[in-house]
C-alpha cells in the first residue's frame, strides 16, 4: 500500500509540473468543482476558476525542479496528501525561487485523481 501510494504521487507530480511547464491550460482537468486552491494566501474555489489564475500567473513559461516529495494516505478512503518541494525557474530571470507546494488527491468513480485541495507557497529568505 505505501509503495502504492509513493508511485501515484510521485506519477502524479511529475504530470502536474510537466501540464503546469507546457500547457497550463490543461491544468483545468484535474480540479472538480469544489476543488480549492490556495496561492500565495489567495482563495480559490471551483476547477474553472483555478484554471484561470493558473493560466493569468504573470509569465508565460517557467521551469519547475522538485527536490522532494512526501506522500501520506489521507483520512478520505484512498486519499493521498502529496508534499512537493523545489525550485522554480521563470524565463527570462537569473534566479530560481524556492516553493513549497501540497496537494489533496482523491480518486473519482471512474478510477482516476482529483486534486481537492492544493496549497501554494513561495519560500523566501
Amino acid at each position: 500500500m505505501e509503495g502504492e501510494i509513493e508511485s501515484v504521487g510521485r506519477a502524479f507530480v511529475n504530470h502536474y509540473y510537466n501540464l503546469f511547464d507546457t500547457n497550463r491550460s490543461s491544468l483545468f482537468s484535474l480540479y472538480q468543482p469544489t476543488s480549492i486552491l490556495s496561492f500565495e494566501g489567495q482563495t480559490i474555489v471551483g476547477g474553472e476558476h483555478i484554471a484561470t489564475k493558473l493560466i493569468q500567473l504573470p509569465f508565460d513559461q517557467c521551469q519547475h525542479f522538485i527536490t522532494t516529495i512526501d506522500c501520506q494516505p489521507s483520512s478520505f478512503p484512498g486519499g493521498i496528501l502529496v508534499f512537493v518541494s523545489g525550485n522554480l525557474q521563470l524565463s527570462g530571470e537569473e534566479h530560481h525561487l524556492k516553493f513549497s507546494q501540497l496537494f489533496h488527491l482523491i480518486p473519482t468513480q471512474q478510477g482516476n485523481i482529483f486534486v481537492a485541495n492544493d496549497i501554494f507557497r513561495l519560500n523566501y529568505g
